[in-house]
């Protein structure tokens, strides 16, 4: 079976941290670039950070920067999110999506101007004290 499947999230108080993996089953993920998604209660699906196959090129929404790292481990095929100094507002369902690399830039991936060919059922990260 062809899945991503997230894990790691959890409850946390302000200004904690939680690391955030997503691993593929049934293919293998270093010929995907990889994003990052949330959605918050009521809100839109937002891109959070993204990266490229070979993990040289990343992305990272500004409210994340400074905050968050992306990275990737092909040979566990696995992608991580580290997410530091977390706050209120980034509290939400976090996924992940695979996107074959083609003509696609990392970018492109976290604006969501492409159909991304596999997604994970989500995470949920409540961050509250």
């Amino acid at each position: 079976q062809l899945q991503l499947v997230e894990s790691g999230g959890g409850v946390v108080q302000p200004g904690g941290s939680l690391r955030l993996s997503c691993a593929a089953s049934g293919f293998t993920l270093d010929t995907y670039n990889i994003g990052w998604f949330r959605q918050a209660p009521g809100k839109e699906r937002e891109g959070v950070s993204c990266i490229s196959s070979s993990g040289g090129s990343t992305n990272y929404a500004d409210s994340v920067k400074g905050r968050f790292t992306i990275s990737r481990d092909n040979a566990k095929n696995t992608v991580y999110l580290q997410m530091n100094s977390l706050k209120s507002e980034d509290t939400g369902v976090y996924y992940c999506a695979a996107r074959s690399v083609g003509s696609t830039t990392v970018q492109g991936v976290c604006a969501g101007h492409y159909v991304m060919t596999y997604w994970g059922k989500g995470t949920l990260v409540t961050v509250s004290s």
